[in-house]
């Protein structure tokens, strides 16, 4: 019997993640952040991939993320700074565009 919560806990685990990595891209298209950032290549901001490849392996790299997209900044990839994103992002709209970032290849 516990085995079966296991397996259904880890299934929902699964499709939790999945579904947010979704709401991630269309956050971040919501929130207009493509004005800067692109995929693969760096456009007026660094791409996502250098992104999710310069913070591969930082524990708090989540945290330091939320909190730079949240209130903007400069100096991580260069001199460019990045505005603070509108207030009508939420804080768990953030968190669901930097996991996604972070996931990123």
């Amino acid at each position: 019997m516990k085995i079966r919560y296991l397996v259904l806990t880890a299934a929902l685990s699964v499709s939790a993640t999945a579904f947010a990595a979704g709401d991630g891209a269309a956050l971040f298209k919501q929130n207009n952040c493509g004005a800067c950032h692109a995929a693969a290549k760096k456009t007026v901001g660094p791409a996502l991939a250098d992104i999710a490849a310069k913070y591969k392996g930082d524990k708090g790299a989540q945290a330091k993320l939320e909190a730079k997209t949240r209130s903007g900044g400069a100096g991580s990839f260069g001199t460019m700074p990045m505005p603070p994103t509108a207030k009508s992002a939420s804080d768990a709209d953030i968190k669901t565009m930097v996991a996604w970032i972070l996931g990123q290849k």
